[in-house]
């Protein structure tokens, strides 16, 4: 059984949730969660403070011990707002590295979101419908429309806790003119929120987040009877009340605050003016607290791309493909001529198994890179290889981690007269034990676009024949034959045998 270990390395608290796969779902083992305030100095100076380093490296040692514990075979470490903006991210995760051999993902707000969308649809019940999710994290608030289980939209705006105290509360309690500048910058950034996410019929809200826990927790303080104590909403009435409420008081008063707590006392007054701003704005009812979020959607992403049989594989697969076919309309590419493209590829790469040998998730880059390859011509149809190498390893698509966007970017570069090498601008970018992969990817790529040229629905069929030390394709011609495409395969094959130190012949049948 399988055990993986999901960190959570945000702007106020580290947070670990470790897992082991039993019968196709998982089992949780062991969480831990330490405040360690990584985006107080970020969002003040630019630059991680040594003692937030200091005390993240310090939870991140007692993580690391629990992950060696319980024998975790996977861990995912990604990082949120505070190192997405810190001048000397770089630093720091390299010195995270040192300590631990964890390579930390710097992961964008869109993916941050969608990621705590697929943690709360995979465990929280009544989700089927059109639900609004929202989570207000310490250096940014992700809010995301979903329906039946399908993340619709999601947008990461700068309204976390942690930014907005920093920013604009300077007194204990915080005085009027802070609290209005403050009420008028979350007023701003949810009117941009609203012109992509638009909360209409939204049947269930949903909050994540220590603040969301928080609020609901010390609701008690405020008309009980206001409190929807079968579906254990807490009222939007009740948030506006609360926050009145907390703004008043002196950090020492909060944090004697059911609820609160000594350490999100001091951040607390800015994250409940996000979300009554947020509730009444967007004439939401109120909200329903999930423990759920970041960590529990970075679990069913690594078991659903180790598990097949795991229920949210398919749903995993799905939004990842409709990510790539939404990138292909955004950048102009009609997928229906991209298809045959990605069918011979898919083809080659079945075929063709046990002579390139590649790991199997390859199957997944190797499509894509096929359905990407010439998004470049949006910027410029000269040089467009480099182009979509570019948009391919710099995009938002949904399921594939930087490092995947990089590989997969690396494969669609390589069409043209270049070749990869391992001091290439673009291969640099690539881990090195992925070289030779990409190589032998790039050359499947190539003899898939070689197959297909310039046909509109004349899509030609081919039989591949693999032998000891040579590899036969038999190509059987379209009604409009098929020399352009013999004598395109015709000229990779010196290419081929450089790679797979086979000889390449093709033939018509």
């Amino acid at each position: 059984m399988q055990t993986f270990a999901a960190i959570d390395i945000g702007s106020n608290s580290c947070r670990l949730k470790i897992g082991r796969v039993v019968q196709h779902q998982l089992k949780i083992l062991h969480e831990d969660r330490e405040v360690t305030r990584l985006g107080g100095s970020v969002f003040e100076t630019g630059l991680v403070s040594p003692e937030s380093m200091a005390a993240t490296l310090d939870a991140l040692k007692r993580f690391y011990r629990a992950t060696q514990l319980h024998g975790a075979d996977k861990v995912r470490a990604v990082a949120t707002a505070a190192m997405r903006e810190a001048r000397n991210a770089r630093a720091f995760l390299a010195w995270v590295r040192d300590e631990t051999g964890w390579d930390v993902e710097i992961i964008s707000g869109l993916e941050e979101g969608r990621l705590i969308h697929r943690g709360i649809m995979n465990n929280e019940p009544g989700t089927a419908g059109r639900c609004l999710l929202i989570d207000v994290g310490g250096g940014s608030c992700e809010i995301s429309l979903s329906e039946h289980k399908r993340i619709k939209e999601t947008v990461s705006v700068p309204l976390g806790a942690v930014r907005l105290t920093e920013e604009f509360l300077h007194s204990d309690p915080p005085s009027k003119e802070d609290i209005a500048r403050l009420k008028q910058f979350i007023a701003r950034e949810l009117g941009r929120a609203e012109r992509r996410v638009k909360p209409v019929k939204v049947q269930i809200v949903i909050a994540t987040s220590g603040t969301a826990a928080a609020l609901s927790e010390a609701s008690h303080l405020v008309e009980k009877q206001c409190s929807d104590k079968k579906e254990n909403i807490t009222p939007t009435q009740n948030v506006r009340k609360l926050t009145n409420k907390l703004t008043k008081m002196k950090n020492e008063e909060r944090m004697n605050v059911q609820g609160v707590g000594p350490r999100r006392s001091e951040i607390i007054v800015a994250g409940s003016h996000v979300f009554a701003e947020l509730l009444e704005g967007y004439a939401l009812p109120g909200f329903r607290y999930s423990p759920m979020g970041l960590r529990d959607g970075i679990l069913a992403q690594m078991l659903a791309e180790q598990d097949p049989r795991a229920s949210a594989h398919q749903q995993f697969e799905r939004d990842r493909w409709e990510s790539v076919l939404e990138t292909c309309h955004r950048y102009g590419i009609d997928p229906r001529q991209a298809e045959p493209v990605r069918q011979h590829a898919a083809q080659l790469f079945r075929d063709l198994d046990p002579v390139h040998k590649l790991p199997s998730e390859y199957l997944t880059w190797l499509e894509t890179a096929a359905m990407l390859r010439d998004i470049g011509k949006f910027m410029n149809y000269q040089g467009y290889h480099r182009h979509a190498q570019y948009i391919i390893a710099n995009s938002e698509i949904f399921g594939f981690t930087p490092t995947q966007r990089v590989i997969t970017s690396a494969i669609a570069r390589y069409l043209g007269k270049s070749r990869p090498e391992p001091t290439g601008r673009t291969m640099r970018q690539v881990p090195p034990e992925d070289h030779e992969h990409v190589r032998r990817a790039v050359v499947l790529l190539r003899l898939a676009v070689a197959l297909n040229q310039d046909r509109a629905s004349d899509v030609l069929r081919v039989k591949v024949r693999v032998y000891p030390k040579q590899v036969l394709l038999e190509i059987m011609p379209g009604r409009t034959g098929a020399e352009l495409e013999l004598w395109s395969l015709r000229k990779e094959s010196a290419y081929f045998h450089e790679v797979f130190r086979r000889d390449l012949f093709v033939t018509l049948v």
